[in-house]
């Protein structure tokens, strides 16, 4: 590695390292994992080719970290995790209760929670409006799906069917966040 790489790795360390480990360490339970990933980062950093070509370093290491800390949360399952099932009586999953999650004082639960609205959001946009409408209606807004029919002048049974199709392109969409979770 050159001598001008080698103080520019030493000057970015030294301007980030503070805040980049405290960024790590709120979204993970231990010191020893911010530890980790961020050797990882900085790891990662230091093998670039020229650090003259990232545009903006601070968003390249914050990315990194991110990375990193999703790629944690997917190799360990936090024990309050293992207690929750996500599939009800039918053996469909249920997106409320992960909505409704209390990820108090837990970092893996609140970052799986803000990943998986994340998520949700982005596969709602996906979907027809009409359908997406009847998931949130009767999702998030508590409503039966004969209030949705009767609200819009509509048969029961098309009511039924839009969720139907909302909640398949939702599970095939979300399917791997379950997996993660169950794994």
């Amino acid at each position: 590695m050159p001598a001008t790489s080698k103080k520019s790795v030493a000057s970015v360390v030294n301007e980030y390292g503070k805040r980049l480990f405290g960024f790590i360490r709120g979204k993970v339970n231990s010191a020893e994992d911010a530890e980790d990933i961020l050797q990882e980062v900085w790891f990662q950093f230091s093998n670039l080719a020229s650090v003259d070509d990232i545009e903006s370093i601070s968003g390249w290491l914050y990315s990194v970290a991110r990375n990193k800390v999703t790629d944690l949360f997917r190799k360990k399952k936090s024990k309050s995790l293992d207690d929750f099932s996500f599939e009800n009586e039918d053996g469909e999953l249920s997106f409320k209760e992960i909505l409704l999650l209390d990820e108090t004082g837990n970092p893996d639960l609140a970052f799986f929670k803000e990943l998986f609205w994340k998520e949700l959001l982005a596969a709602l946009d996906e979907l027809p409006v009409n359908q997406r409408q009847v998931f949130i209606q009767n999702e998030l807004d508590d409503m039966t799906l004969q209030e949705i029919a009767d609200q819009n002048n509509e048969n029961l049974k098309t009511i039924i069917s839009r969720k139907g199709y909302a909640v398949k392109h939702l599970r095939k969409k979300l399917n791997y966040l379950y997996n993660e979770l169950n794994s």
